[in-house]
Order: C-alpha cells, then sequence, then structure tokens
C-alpha cells in the first residue's frame, strides 16, 4: 500500500505528460517495473505465493525481528534474505510463482503505459531492483519479453550498488545520460538526476501490497496496526503480564520448564482473542466516534482479521497449555470450561467496553485489566506474594487511564513503573502484617522486587535526580 504521504521530487510529473513524452522521446526510454509497469511490487507478490502461507509468515516476521540485512549492507538488501529464505524452504514457491504470473500480468499491467511504451520511438529497456529470477516470467506475461531487462541477481552486491549503478554496468555509462526514465520510487532519485528528461510518475492504480496480508498471525494486528513502532509485544506483554505470570506462580510449579511452556500456550490462547477486543475497538472508533484515535497505520497497513481463525487459535494453544500445566496429571473438563468461559466473558466485555462513552469506560477498563493481569490463576497456583505482584500489576495498569480519561486529552507521561514497585511494596507488607513475615520472605518474593525495581530502574533514576528538599537553603 503506498504510504499516506509520498514525499515530492523535482521530477514529479503527471501521468498524462509522461505518457506523451514517452511516444516522442527519441533516446532510450527506460521504466520501472514495480509500481509503474506493473502496478504492484514483484518481490511481495512472488513471497505471497509460498505455501503453507502461515510458516512462510512466520518466517518473514522472525526475519524483521533479527533483521539479518544489519551485516549485509542495511535495508537494500532485506528482500535478498526474504527471497532467499522462501526459495530455500518452500523451493515450491518458484513453480507456483512460474503458475500466477500469467494472471498477474494481464491484471496488473499498467495498460496507459504499456501502449505508450509500444508507440514509442526506441524500443523501452525495463530497469528494475526487482530479482531476475521473479521479474522475467512476469514480464514475458506482460507482453515485454522482447525488451532489454536489466535487473537484480539474488546478490547483496546488486541491491547494495543500486539501480544506477546496474543500469551503468549493463547498459554502458553513455546510455543512462541520453535517456528518458519513469519510475515512481522516490529512491531511484540518483538515476532521475543522472537523465536526460527524468519523470517520477504515481499512478493512481499502483499498490504495494505486503507479501501474505491474506494469512492470519495473533498479534500482527497489535504489532502493525494498534501499537506500531512500540514492540508492544515485547515490552508490554511479555515483559509485563507474561513476567508477572512466570514470576508468582514458577516456585509451585512441579515442572517449571513445562509450566514455563504451558503458560506460553496460554499467554497465546488469552492474546488472540484480547486482540480481537482491539480490532473491535478500532472498528467501533472509526464509525461512531467524532474524534476517533486511530494509528497512522491503521488506513495504511493491510493486516488480516478473520472473525473465526483466532478462536481456532485461542482454543488449540489451550488445549496444549492445559495439557503441559497439569502433567502428569490428566486436565479435566473443568479446566477447558473454565478457560474458555473466560475467553467467552472477556470478549464479550470488550465488546461492551467498546460501546459504551469513554466515562463509563473508565471503570469498565478496570475488569479489562483484571482479566489481562489475573487470567492465568483460573488454572494455575500462585503464591501469596505473587498475588501482591498481579495485583500491583493490574492498579498500576488501570491507574494511567483513569488520569488520561479524567484529566487530559493525551495519555500521561507517569512513571507507572514505579507506581507498580509502590503498591508492590504497600501490598506485601499488608500481607506480612496479616498473615505474617513468612510470606514475604522467599525466593518468589526476592524475584518479583527483584524485576520491579529492574523494570522502575529509570523512572526511580529520574525520580531521585529531581528530588530537593524545601527545608533547606543555600
Amino acid at each position: 500500500m503506498k504510504p499516506s504521504y509520498e514525499p515530492e521530487s523535482p521530477f514529479d510529473s503527471d501521468p498524462q505528460f509522461a505518457l506523451e513524452a514517452i511516444k516522442s522521446f527519441t533516446g532510450p526510454v527506460l521504466v520501472d517495473l514495480d509500481e509503474t509497469l506493473f502496478l504492484r511490487n514483484s518481490t511481495e507478490e512472488f513471497i505471497n505465493c509460498a505455501a503453507p502461507g502461515l510458516l512462510a509468515l512466520i518466517m518473514m516476521r522472525i526475519l524483521d525481528v533479527i533483521k539479518p540485512w544489519r551485516w549485509s549492507g542495511g535495508p537494500a538488501t532485506r528482500d535478498v534474505w526474504r527471497v532467499s529464505f522462501v526459495m530455500l524452504l518452500f523451493p515450491w514457491t518458484i513453480l507456483i510463482w512460474k503458475h500466477r504470473v500469467s494472471t498477474l500480468g494481464q491484471e496488473y499491467i499498467n495498460d496507459a503505459l504499456a501502449k505508450s511504451l509500444k508507440a514509442a520511438v526506441r524500443q523501452p529497456i525495463i530497469v528494475t531492483v526487482g530479482f531476475s529470477s521473479i521479474v522475467k516470467p512476469l514480464i514475458i506475461a506482460m507482453g515485454f519479453g522482447h525488451v532489454k531487462i536489466v535487473s537484480a541477481r539474488l546478490r547483496f552486491g546488486d541491491r547494495r550498488k543500486g539501480k544506477l549503478a546496474m543500469a551503468n554496468a549493463a547498459l554502458g555509462a553513455e546510455i543512462v545520460p541520453q535517456s528518458l526514465l519513469i519510475t515512481d520510487s522516490i529512491d531511484d532519485l540518483l538515476v532521475l538526476e543522472a537523465c536526460a528528461k527524468p519523470l517520477r510518475v504515481l499512478w493512481a492504480t499502483a499498490y504495494y501490497r505486503h507479501a501474505l496480508t491474506r494469512v492470519y498471525l495473533p498479534g500482527q494486528y497489535i504489532a502493525q496496526v494498534k501499537r506500531p513502532g512500540e514492540r508492544y509485544i515485547l515490552r508490554g506483554i511479555l515483559q509485563e503480564d507474561f513476567a508477572f505470570w512466570i514470576l508468582s506462580s514458577l516456585a509451585l510449579a512441579l515442572h517449571p520448564l513445562l509450566h514455563i511452556v504451558g503458560l506460553s500456550f496460554l499467554l497465546l490462547s488469552f492474546w488472540s482473542i484480547y486482540e480481537r477486543g482491539y480490532v473491535d475497538n478500532d472498528l467501533v472508533a472509526e464509525h461512531f466516534e467524532t474524534a476517533p484515535k486511530l494509528s497512522a497505520n491503521y488506513r495504511t497497513v493491510v493486516v488480516a482479521t478473520p472473525v473465526w481463525q483466532p478462536w481456532v487459535w485461542a482454543m488449540a494453544s489451550a488445549i496444549i497449555a492445559i495439557l503441559f500445566l497439569r502433567y502428569p496429571n490428566s486436565p479435566t473438563i473443568t479446566d477447558f470450561i473454565k478457560w474458555f468461559g473466560l475467553l467467552i466473558g472477556t470478549y464479550a466485555w470488550f465488546r461492551l467496553y467498546n460501546r459504551y462513552d469513554k466515562a463509563t469506560r473508565i471503570w469498565m477498563f478496570s475488569i479489562l485489566q483484571f482479566v489481562r493481569g489475573s487470567a492465568f490463576l483460573l488454572l494455575v497456583s500462585c503464591e501469596v506474594i505473587g498475588i501482591a505482584a498481579v495485583g500491583a500489576h493490574i492498579l498500576a495498569r488501570w491507574i494511567p487511564y483513569f488520569v488520561y480519561r479524567i484529566g487530559g486529552k493525551t495519555w500521561p507521561d507517569s512513571p507507572t513503573q514505579t507506581v507498580r514497585l509502590l503498591f508492590f511494596i504497600l501490598l506485601s507488607t499488608l500481607f506480612a502484617m496479616a498473615l505474617g513475615i513468612a510470606t514475604i520472605l522467599n525466593w518468589t518474593a526476592i524475584a518479583l522486587l527483584g524485576w520491579n525495581i529492574f523494570r522502575a530502574r529509570k523512572e526511580l533514576s529520574a525520580i531521585i535526580r529531581s528530588a530537593m528538599r524545601i527545608d533547606v537553603t543555600e
């Protein structure tokens, strides 16, 4: 999908002007492929052919986390890694691609541009950073198999050098300065600057479609649409909710490793449904709120949000989770009834929350945070000190929302980690007073206190540095 804001260049041109210029230009005509002659992106469409799509999507997400292109020349080489892994792990993709290109080529060819190129004085030259094995069958399917093609090899070097260096190497250094160039990409500035007649044209029907957007994977909506760029799954779920699930209950587990694996699948089950609440929240906001707060990616990033697949994921992962958590004993039907009942209740409450006014949401939000923080307790035993940690976590999550809805239009920049640490200390002290000091003298308490302090370390440092006594004068 095209970004909502396209940077301008000195070479921007109207499509109609560009089409007429091609017909009258007597020198070489260079034309870009992706989102220009082909109204989609050839690399993304190729990866979109990978099957099974779910495994391919998981692999793409793993690569996005590791970012191996950091060691091969930066983002310019990202597609080399992606396509190489697809060809390595799903080698039949190239056969699927060759079967599909005839349909793709006819469906997404830029008809107006193709007609002008065929009417040009000289035969056009297609210059693309797309990969040869991918673009050549596509270009043939579009009826341009007879033209010269300058394309990248599946190597880091071509992508690092860029389109201008590739064109000069393939055509000779004297051709580009004599040429007319048609491209849509702002990344082609060097080529545009080198051409006799540079034309950057954005085509209304061009569309950058990310690969595998049809495939559902839990967490995609959160990471790419709801909270893009925040690494929320790592920072807001794994280092927050999941950390307290583990630290609060691990000491009572018969098999600690199986316990962690079981909680991992339980977390996946819960968030498969909780994420559906986020999807519904955005849809309701878009249709019924006068000033909806939607991320910049809401209208520009396509993510699969099916209705029933999250429930399949939630049920399947819950079954696995309960089997691990109950080992060596067998799970009971009550375990499944309790957990599936919680999922249904959570989603129903989230949908209800989404449809009430903002003042009412203040109180309803506390229930969502309560369930989010404590859901695991339906199936897992927890130490008393763990209850204090979970309670502190829930309160620290709710208070910023309360302040936001009561007093401001923006989310408060509050020291949430320090607030949670404070609540944890206070609640732990209350439990110690009521139940005895032994409740807070154990390894679980030490681990929870250490994790809270670690998470709050930066906020604590800032608070200490800014503290001033008012009864002391210099």
